[in-house]
């Protein structure tokens, strides 16, 4: 059996899909390990940790990839219509894990079909107690909440705690967190160890227990009869239009009086919604800073601007890097691939040292995009294509 670690080549990208601690539990395990050279420089880990780790070191992608039975990334292989190729180097037949945001290309889903490869999506692992340990968007997600209020805090003008000194007293700055999943109650958490006076919004009713759990105020506009504000997997949903006019007025008055404001807000399959409009921001302080962590699906202000920081006619400043993980990414990376190292013992026999996938296990199904030459992802194919498949299935029978 053999693992693949291939460097990752996509824009802001640092992370890598493999420490030396997970190594040594894959060799364990009985995969040889083969990592192409320089895949751990943006996370600090250089070529002779691999090798001291037990894993073969080689000098391309093409020779790390040959015969892999399983290839481990970060994010999605590059296709030919993006500049590279890499998806050509990845054999025919093996099996693919990493973050492969299958809504936003739905191309390169379909061309793993079309080269056998069993493709498992890690954002898409149903959300129950038994896959926490390989939940990637909560990992990833708790070290973005930290970075946004470091990356606050750092463009504010002023500190962020009351100080009281021989001069006079400074007050403590205001920290409106919008978005109470896992990256905005790691920034609530992390303003609030700074100092600031921190409030949040949600329209999820069962984030307000959280939030003043760590020491904020919850601001929300109560939603309509029967609505929670979640899916059934617990993610936040698109609310109604009446529901969005109520809690936009109640946070145009509530954001005017804020110096940093934290923009958390993502449906899975949908652009980022907008949360903070041009009147908001034209209301806000000189000085004041938005980071919006939304930055890669269009952002939850209209007025970012996807990859840069700019500051508005009324001296907001507005930050909207990409790919916040990675500026973390040591840490996300040990965290991301002790996510993978946990996805990888489900489909292992460790006493026979082989792969053996269970076609039943509700981890397995729920996060596997392609099989055996076919889109097998419920969310990726059409209701009418799956009864054609089970008619097709039942009268073969």
């Amino acid at each position: 059996m053999k693992i693949a670690i291939a460097k990752e080549r996509r824009p802001h990208e640092r992370r890598v899909a493999a420490t030396p601690d997970t190594i040594k539990r894959y060799l364990q395990w009985g995969f040889d390990v083969t990592v192409e050279s320089g895949a751990g420089e943006g996370a600090s880990i250089s070529d002779v940790d691999y090798s001291d780790a037990g894993a073969t070191v080689v000098s391309g992608r093409a020779d790390a990839l040959t015969g892999a039975d399983i290839v481990l990334k970060v994010q999605r292989p590059l296709t030919e219509a993006e500049g590279d190729d890499g998806l050509s180097d990845v054999p025919e037949g093996a099996i693919l894990i990493a973050l492969q945001n299958p809504y936003g290309d739905r191309s390169g889903v379909e061309a793993y079909a079309k080269r056998y490869i069993t493709a498992f999506s890690m954002e898409m692992l149903p959300r129950i107690s038994r896959a926490q340990s390989m939940d990637v968007l909560s990992s990833q997600s708790n070290l973005t909440g930290y970075k946004a209020v470091i990356d606050g805090a750092a463009n504010y003008g002023r500190g962020m705690p009351m100080l009281m000194t021989a001069a006079g007293r400074i007050n403590p700055a205001k920290v409106f967190v919008m978005g109470a999943g896992v990256a905005g109650l790691q920034a609530i958490a992390t303003a609030r160890r700074m100092g600031a006076i921190v409030s949040a919004t949600d329209v999820r009713m069962a984030a307000k227990e959280e939030v003043e759990s760590l020491g904020a105020s919850f601001v929300m506009v109560e939603p309509d009869e029967g609505d929670t504000g979640q899916t059934e997997d617990g993610y936040a949903k698109e609310m109604s239009d009446d529901y969005k006019r109520r809690q936009a007025e109640l946070i145009a008055d509530h954001i005017k009086d804020q110096d940093i404001v934290i923009t958390t807000a993502l449906i899975p399959g949908r652009p980022a919604p907008v949360l903070v409009n041009d009147d908001m921001v034209a209301s806000m302080k000189s000085g004041s800073v938005i980071v919006d962590i939304a930055a890669e699906q269009g952002g939850n202000c209209t007025q970012t601007k996807p990859g840069e920081k700019h500051t508005t006619e009324n001296g907001v400043t507005i930050l909207a890097e990409l790919n916040l993980p990675s500026q973390l990414a040591a840490d996300t990376s040990a965290l991301y691939s002790r996510n993978l190292l946990n996805f990888v013992e489900l489909i292992v026999d460790k006493d026979e040292k082989k792969i053996v996938i269970d076609w039943e296990d509700e981890i397995i199904v729920g996060s596997c995009l392609t099989r055996d030459g076919k889109l097998v992802h419920p969310a990726l194919v059409p209701a009418e294509a799956e009864s054609d498949d089970d008619t097709s299935s039942e009268s073969g029978a």
